[in-house]
């Protein structure tokens, strides 16, 4: 079965994303100590080594066990098929929103990766502006999804636009 150039790019986007995300958290755990706090760019950007064992910035930590199989492991996997699925078939689609998909995509499969070999997802980065403006602690993967989502929403406003 031979690939078309395009399979290739979506493929190798998702693959190096996950790699970017993996080699990060590898990185992470050997060299930062659980529970400590390095400055990166002063207290605004800050590393750290939690282990998350539910959601994006905790959510569903306290579910009871088949929830979280259901709703943390097999949910995610039947969407991120789906997704992949629909990109691979969708000639239509721009590059842009290709591309956001497939980052979207990779980061998915790393964190999922990381819930089946670890029971937790590894997050290191912290971003505090002031007292109300701060993210949770968060990780490479979710960085990619967080991305593809913004440049989906981008590209749709644009075409809203064009079409009006």
């Amino acid at each position: 079965m031979k690939l078309s150039k395009r399979a290739v790019t979506i493929i190798a986007i998702i693959v190096g994303t996950i790699a970017i995300d993996q080699i990060s958290k590898v990185l992470v755990r050997a060299y930062v100590e659980p529970g400590t706090q390095s400055k990166i760019i002063g207290n605004y950007f800050t590393l750290h080594n939690v282990e998350n064992v539910g959601a994006f910035l905790g959510m569903g930590s306290d579910l009871n066990p088949t929830l979280k199989l259901i709703l943390l492991l097999i949910l995610p996997i039947v969407v991120l098929g789906y997704v992949l699925i629909h990109v691979l078939r969708n000639k239509d689609l721009d590059k842009l929103s290709l591309i956001a998909f497939s980052i979207i995509i990779g980061g998915g499969i790393a964190n999922v990766y990381d819930r089946i070999a670890y029971g937790s997802v590894t997050d290191f980065f912290y971003m505090k502006l002031n007292d109300t403006l701060h993210t949770g602690v968060f990780n490479m993967a979710d960085l990619f999804v967080t991305t593809g989502m913004i440049i989906l929403l981008i590209v749709s406003f644009r075409k809203k636009k064009e079409q009006s």
